[in-house]
């Protein structure tokens, strides 16, 4: 339980230690450039850009601590961001719980945020904070869905799959990142949800626990970078933003 008569403080866990396999071989993911920067420069940036975040723990690959710290420094943030970076576990959820780890006691509120989606606008950022903030121990940005889905029996790889059932659409949300969380509730699912048990988000993780979730409106623009199509299109988005907002 927080102490009321202090100012809440909200930390970022960037998890940034997986390879990316469906970008292809060679670096992994997060260090692939978006104009000419790293992403994950610009998911780190996408985070200290919010005055409500103090701390960014960067989780790095588990050999490629050092190397991240230094790409990190090429690229300073704003002095007011205390920035760190510490090697990851073999999954996301054990580099979650590494990054958990890092922070210290006079932290309240965590975003864990996708090194892979590099340009989730400020103000969703902002939403997510202030959303735990105002009581809900769980918060995440969602969109909702464009297409119809279908619920299929599985079958292999290229072979025709039934479709079982067609949810309704407008019950449905594309979930993104960052989401948010009161900190003692994350580390409490971390430390109780067993790895497997069909939770694919952090989010997840804490329904599991039984505690709510809520969702506040994502952006377009928060899309996470997995296919080279992806990128195509972070390049487009950044190159506008470059040329109208003055973003570097």
């Amino acid at each position: 339980m927080s102490d009321p008569s202090r100012p809440l403080r909200t930390a970022a866990v960037i998890p940034a230690a997986g390879r990316g396999v469906r970008l292809g071989p060679g670096t992994p993911k997060a260090l692939r450039t978006l104009g000419g920067t790293p992403m994950l420069v610009h998911a780190v940036r996408a985070m200290a850009a919010s005055r409500a975040v103090s701390m960014i723990v960067v989780v790095a690959p588990p050999d490629g601590a050092a190397e991240v710290s230094r790409l990190l420094d090429e690229h300073p943030l704003p002095e007011r961001t205390d920035l760190r970076v510490v090697p990851g576990g073999g999954t996301r959820q054990e580099s979650v719980q590494l990054g958990l780890a890092a922070l210290p006691d006079t932290i309240d509120v965590v975003l864990v945020h996708d090194a892979a989606r590099p340009l989730v606008p400020v103000d969703t950022v902002d939403a997510v904070v202030a959303a735990v903030r105002a009581g809900a121990p769980a918060v995440v940005p969602a969109l909702p869905l464009a297409d119809t889905v279908k619920q299929v029996d599985p079958q292999p790889q290229g072979t025709p799959e039934p479709v079982v059932g067609t949810p309704e659409r407008a019950l449905l949300r594309a979930v993104q990142t960052p989401q948010g969380f009161d900190l003692a509730t994350l580390r409490k699912a971390h430390d109780t949800v067993v790895e497997g048990e069909g939770a694919t988000d952090d989010a997840g993780l804490v329904e599991r626990l039984g505690s709510p979730v809520v969702v506040v409106p994502g952006h377009e623009e928060a899309f996470k970078v997995t296919r080279p199509l992806d990128l195509v299109l972070a390049e487009a988005v950044l190159a506008r933003r470059r040329a109208t907002d003055g973003y570097v």
